[in-house]
């Protein structure tokens, strides 16, 4: 299928690995032309290499901010060209008790997670509703709809994420500006990956096996198996494409059938 993504402008936040970094991989193949983002400044270079040596004939460059600091904020959002498509995927998680998440910890997590949403949609939706046509995507997550006992921060904005997104796509009504979610399912991603290898060293395991053991260990899970960052990817590219114009204001799932609700 052709996608109709050749000549579009996108910009990806949080897509020096991981989910992130392989939307950005996607869309560079398909033609967009695609800035990728992370806090630090090597790694953004590395990922843009990275990409460059992937796609070779692909437009990729970067944008290093610290979603955290508002004066690095507003540096990023003042180099950014308008924008065809804005796939808000940056996020942060961990496992944490309830009583020992801190005020700071919250704040964190709302800065990074939520306001960098926020600030980034408000800066792209209107020249989008200008234009008439663009796309804003969210990469929330499972635990926005089931929210873990465990990591009741990162639940909550990711909740929150569906809230914005389908608050955003109010505003498009009449126009061929599309706002979803992809409610993405346990991922193996670089920082799951570095945390397998972390818990499998420390109790004597090959982190293989721990990897197939915690995926097991998902009673809900359909797959049972965890989720490639790629298979993330397709449905965000889809998303970004103009033949999904008749998606709009949705949430939809790459869940691997972890949530068990049939909507």
């Amino acid at each position: 299928m052709d996608l109709r993504l050749a000549g579009k402008h996108a910009f990806v936040s949080g897509s020096t690995q991981g989910i992130g970094y392989a939307i950005a991989e996607a869309l560079l193949r398909e033609g967009a032309s695609v800035v990728v983002n992370g806090r630090d400044e090597d790694r953004v270079r590395t990922a843009v290499a990275a990409l460059r040596a992937t796609a070779p004939e692909g437009a990729v460059s970067g944008i290093a901010a610290d979603f955290q600091d508002p004066e690095q904020v507003r540096r990023l959002l003042g180099s950014l060209d308008e924008l065809d498509i804005l796939v808000n995927n940056l996020g942060v998680f961990e496992v944490k008790a309830f009583e020992s998440v801190s005020d700071e910890d919250w704040q964190r997590y709302v800065d990074v997670n939520l306001m960098s949403a926020v600030r980034l949609s408000r800066h792209a939706l209107p020249a989008m509703l200008a234009r008439r046509w663009g796309r804003i995507i969210f990469i929330s997550s499972e635990s926005g709809v089931n929210v873990p006992a465990d990591m009741l921060h990162y639940g909550v904005t990711k909740a929150a994420l569906l809230a914005l997104g389908n608050g955003l796509a109010k505003l498009t009504r009449g126009t061929e500006v599309t706002v979803n979610t992809v409610l993405g399912g346990p991922t193996y991603s670089d920082g799951v990956a570095r945390a397998v290898t972390e818990i499998s060293q420390a109790r004597g395991l090959a982190p293989a096996d721990l990897k197939d053991a915690i995926a097991a260990g998902n009673q809900t899970s359909l797959l049972q198996r965890f989720i490639e960052p790629e298979e993330i990817a397709n449905l965000a590219l889809y998303l970004a494409s103009p033949v999904s114009s008749a998606t709009n204001g949705a949430a939809l799932r790459a869940d691997g059938g972890v949530l068990t609700s049939m909507l």
